[in-house]
């Protein structure tokens, strides 16, 4: 089996147009939440999301482009730009057949989609669509796009796995290039979910804080008063890369890729199993395909979306698996400062995983004022303030509606 490292990465996010300020926001423990300014939201039970502040498509695609691609795909497409250029990559000095692109998004177009359904209803004569629009909505539109863009011939999908999905195209970009199919691919996710159908759909299903008067700590992870997640947008890009590539080129390594796991909870179609059987599942398969034993870990990106019933089951699976290792573990929960990036909420904690493997500094959890009582006092939650440790092996989890599992481990590289 070949190793296997992540070689650049990029990002735009509710906290950082791109990687630098990302993770500078991260460790300063910045909420990215407000008043949602997309559109009218004073009708809707929940009127703040974390959007990505200033955003103005005509900043990196000419107005031609911009208007064939969803908000999604050029957010996707932004990320990928930027890890490209932060892993020096020259495609001329690559097999193109051996580059591949992997990646993910949740729904896909959802913009696109309601756009183009309301205006067809409002038409009286001749009722048209955007001839982009198939394309526009198609979750894997983004990653063909990216493929196409850069003449990338390798392996080119898209995973589906509602929250899950991008953390699932890193493992599986992971899985490919150990085996020996493919020396790059470019992994990650992007979603663009702020709009009246998704707001409306999340608010209806009582998933979403109403936290309205002070959307800012709305994401409180852990915290017993908690009541729902809040949603946010943007996308992050890694190069994942076959050591001896990376070798070759005398590229810059963030970290290596050891371990993946995906599991089911097998339970319901939105809720976690209430003992985190599939969380559980998926990390200990994660620390088998590593070689690993659980007291090894000592940083654990969390799922953690500030729900009930989820956070309280990511933590059960937390405490069966570590046991009394959990007073050495440092847990972390980045979404109380992004919010929850549905799709693309993988990439961008895989992204911020890696930097804390390289550089030794864990970010904080916000807004956990009290936590629920429930969650065992030994376990160290990085409330308020970054952390500094010394990071051999992080695990960053991620959950999706479905059932879908899955727990990614990094390793610094030596």
């Amino acid at each position: 089996m070949k190793r296997v490292v992540i070689t650049g990465m990029g990002a735009i996010t509710p906290i950082g147009k791109d990687l630098k300020s990302y993770w500078g926001n991260l460790l300063a423990g910045q909420s990215g939440a407000g008043p949602i300014t997309r559109f009218d939201s004073s009708a809707f039970k929940t009127r703040f999301a974390c959007e990505i502040k200033d955003y103005d498509p005509l900043d990196y695609f000419d107005r031609k482009e911009a208007r064939k691609l969803d908000r999604f795909s050029q957010y996707g497409m932004i990320a990928t730009a930027e890890a490209i250029a932060d892993a020096s990559l020259d495609f001329e000095q690559l097999n193109r057949d051996r580059v591949g692109v992997i990646m993910a998004s949740g729904i896909g177009g959802f913009e696109t989609f309601q756009q183009e359904v309301v205006g067809y209803t409002q038409q009286e004569f001749q009722p048209r669509f955007n001839p982009f629009f198939i394309t526009k909505i198609i979750a894997n539109g983004l990653s063909g796009m990216i493929s196409i863009k850069y003449g990338l011939r390798g392996i080119n999908y898209c995973p589906v796995t509602a929250c899950a999905s991008s953390t699932q195209s890193i493992i599986q970009a992971f899985n490919y290039i150990r085996l020996g199919k493919a020396d790059v691919i470019l992994a990650g996710g992007s979603e663009a979910p702020i709009t009246e159908a998704s707001i409306g759909g999340f608010t209806a299903m009582k998933a979403m804080s109403t936290r309205n008067d002070d959307p800012a700590t709305a994401s409180r992870p852990f915290d017993v008063h908690r009541d729902g997640f809040v949603v946010g947008e943007g996308a992050g890009a890694l190069v994942v890369e076959s050591l001896e590539s990376a070798q070759n080129r005398g590229a810059r390594i963030y970290a290596e890729i050891v371990g993946g796991g995906e599991n089911s909870d097998a339970y319901h179609i939105t809720a976690t199993h209430p003992e985190g059987l599939g969380a559980y599942l998926a990390m200990k398969s994660a620390l088998e395909e590593a070689g690993i034993e659980a007291a090894q870990i000592d940083y654990l990106n969390a799922h953690a979306t500030s729900t009930g019933p989820g956070d309280l089951s990511e933590i059960q699976a937390i405490q069966g698996l570590f046991g009394d290792h959990i007073q050495r573990l440092q847990v972390n929960a980045s979404k109380s400062m992004t919010g929850h990036l549905l799709g693309g909420t993988g990439a961008i904690e895989a992204i911020a995983t890696s930097m804390s493997v390289q550089e030794g500094q864990i970010p904080p959890t916000i807004n956990t004022r009290e936590v629920d009582p429930v969650i065992d006092t030994s376990l160290n939650l990085s409330l308020n303030t970054s952390t500094q440790k010394d990071i051999t092996y992080a695990l960053s989890n991620s959950f999706g509606f479905g059932g879908h599992c899955a727990a990614l481990i990094l390793k610094k590289f030596v």
